[in-house]
């Protein structure tokens, strides 16, 4: 039986036994493409209140706040800490039969903090039992290497990721989606954190607008070639009180269909070196904040089957 190399694998070979990333959500975290220190609004397809017109002085606050000695931000995000991992924990056990957990640090800009709440969070989330590692979404402006030099100390004896959003290779996509910064930037922080010997995970958004295949391609090529060691594949869907669903109203987005999506991500994966495992080859959402396309609310087990389908033609399973 031939298998795709996914993370799950990975996990398993390396740290011995089922493995589950445990997701946080923890207030307080913003980005700098929304506060105003590079761009304000957010990443277009970004649900984050993009039309408030106080959602920069907001989150500018909570930034101000996170730096101020009392800090009730970080009392609030160390006790939604301690909620999350033990009620998720108890879950994936009974459920998925998961006997360690990396705990992923999932929403919004993780690192976009002063150092010691970051470390008071990271060091806190390593004390809990059976948790073997961290994985830290976040953003290529938003690391120091402050930051990168304690993550390499937690990786002597952790299993420590980093999570960079590079979406697309393109300067023009990139100034359109209002992602604050320059593909530059994106790979100078991939090649610098795995010079520091830390493993990454490079996110792509295939569906962006003004973008043809050759160019999704063209991003997926460049993000193997930068060193990462593992990939996440989303469509871009449109939801909701967000400023992409504005240019969907008004005719100027119009989103990948399935079929298009579908060969897309499987050409990647043919493109891809066998080393780089996959983390995710589809996102979507089932409520009704999503606008369009309709299939990114199909559910999961139903769009994973048209996409082994279309791997089991390439050969690329059987």
């Amino acid at each position: 039986m031939k298998q795709l190399y996914t993370y799950g694998r990975y996990l398993k070979h390396t740290l011995h036994g089922k493995v589950s990333k445990l997701p946080l959500g923890l207030s307080g975290f913003t980005c700098p493409n929304i506060d105003g220190t590079v761009a304000k609004g957010g990443c277009t397809f970004c649900l984050n209140d993009s039309f408030s017109p106080n959602l920069a002085k907001n989150a500018e606050k909570t930034f101000l706040n996170l730096q101020s000695k009392s800090n009730p931000i970080l009392d609030k995000q160390l006790e939604e800490l301690d909620t999350q991992i033990r009620v998720t924990r108890e879950k994936m056990r009974r459920e998925w039969g998961t006997q360690k957990f990396l705990v992923y640090f999932q929403a919004f800009t993780n690192t976009y903090a002063p150092f010691e709440t970051i470390k008071t969070l990271y060091d806190k989330a390593l004390t809990y039992d059976d948790v073997v590692g961290l994985s830290i979404g976040t953003r290529s402006d938003s690391v120091t290497d402050e930051v990168l030099d304690y993550l390499v100390e937690l990786s002597r004896e952790k299993e420590i990721w980093i999570e960079y959003g590079i979406q697309s290779i393109y300067d023009e996509t990139l100034k359109r989606i209002n992602r604050g910064h320059d593909v530059l930037n994106v790979e100078e922080a991939i090649k610098k954190a795995k010079a520091k010997g830390l493993n990454v995970c490079g996110h792509l958004i295939f569906g962006l607008p003004g973008e043809d295949q050759e160019m999704m391609l063209n991003s997926a090529k460049a993000a193997y070639e930068w060193g990462i060691d593992s990939v996440k594949y989303h469509p871009l869907y449109v939801v909701k009180h967000t400023l992409l669903a504005n240019e969907y109203r008004l005719g100027e987005f119009t989103p990948i269909d399935r079929e298009a999506y579908i060969d897309t991500l499987v050409k990647a994966i043919k493109l891809k070196p066998e080393h780089i495992s996959i983390q995710r080859v589809t996102a979507g959402i089932d409520d009704d904040t999503l606008l369009a396309p309709a299939w990114c609310g199909l559910p999961k087990n139903k769009m994973l089957n048209f996409i082994n389908k279309a791997l089991m033609k390439e050969g690329l399973i059987y």
